[in-house]
């Protein structure tokens, strides 16, 4: 099986659960926003939390897509920055447990952290994002041999902080022979590197994933025109459109793949492992509307759950549905 290596922000989630916007307002977090903060705010929010009962998981956008990845089965790899402290260490425990073979290089600051607040009564999400160690990685960390043996790199938009970072990164991939992905992350990831991420999308990247947002900011249209003008700039472009589905493209080949039937309760993680799936059905040689088809049924296992890991049965589930797609769009020569 083809193996794929991941490279982004390595985060731990705190998902806080709120009853209202109180907490947002009074740490002035805009409903539905992204915000970065500085040590001493992420800080003060961390303990402000802790009483009220938290969930920690090991994410970030590639970590979630590359721990998906790995449960498909595929040999999977990750690169990123944590500090010598609790977070760090349950970061790489949580990868390890998922056979995940981490490059976790250590950083001057504490670990990073995205705290996730879900919101009644749409279970909206808002961040706020410390980014700590995860920010110190440099283009002078990344080495040719970490790249060799690899079929897929999958980039994650939010590790834009250092744009020489991903430059060098995309520069190794693609020296090593690798499919370049890259999920463009947020529409304000995109508006804040537009010119940069164009350049990166259209020299190195294969396969672009952004949701409405994301398209708009990236090409000043709406999803079904966006989809065509990122398609002309990379190999494979996929636009989601929420629980509306999503649609992708290569060269002149179009298909809208609708929504997989769920119970949404939080889309957190959602277009990471969306991602995965794609990527481990193009990586079997699927067909592209096959690939999306994957994406959608196990995005929408994810967003019945509270956070990005899915539970076991859901994944089973997930998986049978996956299989009997896969055989049955695979020739009864190659079937066993």
């Amino acid at each position: 099986m083809a193996s794929i290596l991941g490279i982004g922000n390595a985060l731990t989630d705190i998902l806080a659960v709120l009853p209202d916007d109180t907490f947002l307002k009074e740490f002035h977090l805009p409903k539905g926003s992204m915000q970065h903060v500085d040590m001493e705010t992420g800080d003060k929010i961390w303990r402000t939390l802790k009483p009220m009962g938290v969930q920690l998981v090991a994410g970030g956008s590639a970590a979630n897509a590359i721990t998906g990845t790995a449960i498909f089965g595929m040999e999977s790899g990750f690169i990123g920055k944590v500090g010598d402290d609790d977070l760090g260490h349950l970061f790489k425990s949580d990868q390890a447990q998922y056979g995940i073979k981490s490059m976790l290089l250590k950083g001057v600051n504490s670990s990073g952290r995205a705290m996730v607040f879900i919101t009644a009564p749409n279970a909206e999400r808002t961040f706020a994002v410390y980014l700590g160690a995860a920010l110190e990685l440099v283009p002078e960390d990344l080495k040719p041999e970490y790249f060799e043996g690899y079929d897929y790199f999958h980039i994650e938009g939010y590790l834009v902080q250092n744009q020489a970072t991903i430059r060098r990164a995309v520069e190794l991939a693609k020296a090593a022979g690798c499919i370049i992905s890259l999920d463009m992350a947020s529409y304000n990831v995109v508006e804040s590197n537009y010119a940069f991420l164009h350049d990166i999308v259209e020299n190195y990247v294969d396969i672009v994933f952004a949701n409405e947002t994301e398209a708009k900011a990236f090409t000043g249209k709406e999803p079904r025109e966006a989809l065509d003008e990122i398609a002309n700039s990379c190999d494979i472009a996929v636009v989601k459109v929420g629980k509306d589905g999503s649609m992708v493209r290569k060269g002149d080949e179009y298909h809208f793949i609708e929504a997989w039937p769920a119970t949404p309760i939080d889309a957190t993680g959602a277009g990471d492992t969306y991602a995965a799936g794609f990527l481990y059905a193009h990586s079997l040689g699927m067909p592209l509307k096959v690939c999306g088809e994957v994406g959608s049924i196990i995005a929408a296992k994810v967003v019945e759950v509270v956070g990005t890991k899915i539970d076991i049965p859901r994944w089973k589930a997930a998986k049978k549905e996956i299989r009997e797609l896969i055989n049955a769009n695979t020739p009864e020569t190659c079937t066993d």
